[in-house]
């Protein structure tokens, strides 16, 4: 069997492109964001990884791994949790940024596998001002990618207030919180029957409100305040009290971008992220998902970059020195080794844009015939 293992997948050609492309983007921008670029291990100890939230969702999902010392060990799922490590002895506030590949052992759809590329920014040492800029830099990559984002707001700490006004058992209010997560993909008749077992039915309906009845909590002051940080930046943002976030370690203000486009707004979200409590330490992150940002980035310049085949007719040393030069003029340049007809035929595979033939005749005549491969027009290059 050559094919993936199910869950998995191999990128190439223009969609390989497209993904570097998007990296580009992400790291350019968190990088002018004063954000630092660190690594770290996909293995780690089981222990490690499942950390104190052992009731998540996605935590149940981790991948397993015993070593010939019958350790065991588990593949990251995030990598919110290996920053306890990183955040030691560090100066605040601390700004890390992440790119790599994390894995959950979970069900997978047309938009969900079990290998995907997770982007995150995380600010050690945080506020609500820290939230409003990492907003602002959300914003302006998915401008950047051509993506027009709807960014929700709330607040775990008000959602929690809520619960409590509505009677809801401490031991059942993370439960609650999961159905409720579950607005928009389920009908509210679903969500409601749903609730009835922590008898928080109600809590659906609460949530409807308006501002008057959110006003008396202390989590929507939180809430008030980052809309009005995240307009010092020309940022609109949304307060959405359905939005919950799954992650149990979220404390405070939370977050979920989705894409607006002609016929409405994307189900799932692209883009999440939020704030919460580390070593007694105040954070805030947001992580981008490589594989959803993708099929919607609109990137007109993704194959611009010129592609040429230098192609030897038995004349090795001066293709190798023209391609050479050609490269150090920054040009993008592969070798071919073989017969005009396969390299056209080669050429058109790989989409090169342009053909130079390196031959004996060309080289006494220090011209180089360049075969345009969209046009199918020749020209001549001097050297």
């Amino acid at each position: 069997m050559t094919e993936p293992v199910k869950g998995f997948k191999d990128y190439s050609g223009k969609e390989a492109i497209k993904r570097e492309e998007i990296r580009k983007i992400l790291v350019e921008t968190f990088e002018r964001y004063g954000f630092e670029p660190v690594e770290t291990p996909i293995v780690e100890q089981e222990e490690f990884v499942r950390g104190e939230n052992v009731s998540d969702e996605a935590v149940s999902d981790i991948f397993k791994l015993q070593d010939k010392g019958k350790r065991n060990l588990a593949l990251r799922y995030e990598f919110t949790f290996q920053l306890k490590r990183l955040m030691k002895n560090k100066k605040l506030p601390y700004k890390r940024y992440q790119i790599g590949e994390v894995f959950r052992d979970e069900p997978i759809s047309a938009n969900r596998f079990r290998q995907f590329t997770q982007c995150d920014v995380d600010v050690v040492g945080s506020g609500i001002r820290n939230e409003a800029e990492v907003l602002a830099l959300t914003n302006e990559i998915m401008i950047t990618l051509g993506i027009k984002p709807l960014i929700l707001i709330n607040n775990r700490g008000l959602l929690n207030e809520i619960l409590q006004d509505c009677r809801v058992k401490e031991k059942d209010r993370l439960q609650v919180l999961r159905e409720i997560d579950k607005y928009g993909k389920i009908s509210d008749k679903e969500i409601k029957q749903n609730l009835k077992k922590y008898k928080a039915e109600k809590v659906l309906d609460t949530l409807k409100q308006g501002e008057e009845y959110f006003n008396k909590f202390q989590g929507y002051k939180q809430i008030i305040a980052l809309i009005e940080y995240c307009k010092l930046y020309g940022v609109k943002v949304k307060f959405s009290p359905t939005v919950i976030r799954g992650l149990s370690y979220y404390n405070e203000n939370v977050f979920e971008v989705k894409a607006k486009n002609s016929v409405g707004i994307s189900k799932d979200s692209i883009v999440a992220g939020g704030s919460y409590m580390f070593n007694g330490i105040q954070c805030t992150g947001i992580s981008f998902g490589l594989e959803r940002i993708s099929t919607l980035a609109k990137l007109d310049n993704v194959n611009e970059k010129e592609k040429i085949l230098v192609v030897s007719l038995g004349q090795d040393k001066e293709t190798i020195g023209l391609a050479q030069k050609l490269r150090k003029n920054r040009k993008v340049v592969s070798l071919f080794y073989g017969k005009p007809t396969k390299a056209l035929e080669y050429a058109n595979s790989y989409g090169f844009q342009k053909v130079i033939f390196v031959g004996e005749k060309e080289i006494k005549a220090k011209k180089f015939k360049v075969k345009n491969m969209k046009t199918g027009k020749e020209s001549e290059l001097k050297i």
